[in-house]
């Protein structure tokens, strides 16, 4: 027997986790999505939320309050008669009335091992830190930001390569098999087992600022790598290289260490673009001319060759 699911969500996070539900056959009763946006150059054309087009293409009802405050939203929630309400990446604060409607409650997928990184910004924290893994919760919501009962994780490490949208991508899917696995659980055993998160090693993953997009070369290597991946592609880190006339800004979206490069932080070391570090040295793998597409540094490297020790920053 399928459970009668709402699902809450907005972003391109969202949509694979509503997809695998609705392959699963759950009867999803209503889609909640921030409402659509003004688009376009003039603002004149509205933009639906990927979780909108998706839950559109497949029939299924959507709804998109400004809030969940009023009385009558709490009224047209609890009306569906939901077993419970699955919750990715919604946007909106759930109120109690609206947390306690569905007869299970509300299940939210969290890009986190809880309690690290509760809060906005999960995936970018975790990589700026260092963080060899990370993973998604699957956790019972409550009032707080965050810090409901987890009853399931999933891990995956974190290494050199990965970037903000890699690990985006990852956990999205992961995300949407760890819920698949809940509310199969539900299903079979009327009830789940929920661990409370623990009360040490708590951490806030704040929105991400463009004031912290640009690139610090006095930086370890490892630190400037982990920055710049975990800004990638959005709003994507950047310096200033010096220029034929001026400097010019550009976004590095991935680099690679270089071992046994070493100089004066942001310093041009080659003629492959290596830029000295604290410690070492980083090279640009993908990156972005202001107002250009995003190329791989040979392409780059064709149109700007900045200077053996000319200077990044």
């Amino acid at each position: 027997m399928s459970l009668r699911v709402v699902f809450m969500g907005t972003p391109e996070f969202s949509v694979p986790t509503l997809a695998r539900l609705t392959s699963d056959g759950h009867d999803i009763a209503a889609v909640y999505t921030q409402p659509p946006r003004a688009a376009g150059r003039r603002g004149l054309e509205e933009r639906k939320t990927p979780v909108h087009e998706f839950a559109l293409a497949g029939g299924i009802e959507v709804r998109t309050p400004v809030s969940l405050k009023r009385g009558e939203e709490h009224k047209a929630f609890a009306a569906l008669q939901a077993d419970v309400a699955v919750v990715v990446a919604y946007g909106l604060l759930l109120p109690n009335p609206v947390l306690e409607a569905p007869r299970f409650g509300c299940l939210n997928v969290h890009a986190s091992l809880l309690p690290r990184w509760r809060g906005a910004a999960p995936i970018q924290r975790a990589i700026m830190a260092g963080d060899t893994e990370t993973g998604v919760a699957i956790m019972q919501m409550e009032q707080g930001l965050d810090t409901g009962p987890v009853v399931h994780e999933q891990r995956t490490i974190i290494d050199d390569r990965t970037t903000a949208q890699s690990l985006h991508d990852e956990l999205a899917q992961s995300g949407a098999v760890a819920m698949s696995g809940v509310l199969a659980q539900l299903e079979a055993d009327g009830s789940l087992k929920a661990v409370p998160q623990a009360h040490d090693g708590i951490t806030y993953a704040a929105k991400i600022t463009k004031q912290e997009a640009h690139i610090d070369f006095a930086q370890p290597s490892a630190a400037v790598l982990r920055h710049v991946h975990s800004l990638s592609p959005f709003p994507g880190a950047w310096c200033l290289l010096d220029g034929p006339d001026k400097p010019v800004r550009v976004k590095l979206l991935q680099v690679e260490r270089i071992p046994g490069l070493s100089g004066t932080p942001g310093t041009v070391l080659d003629e492959r673009l290596a830029i000295a570090c604290k410690d070492g040295a980083v090279r640009p793998v993908h990156l972005q001319r202001e107002g250009k597409a995003i190329m791989d540094l040979d392409t780059f490297l064709n149109g700007m060759k900045p200077a053996v020790g000319s200077k990044a920053g």
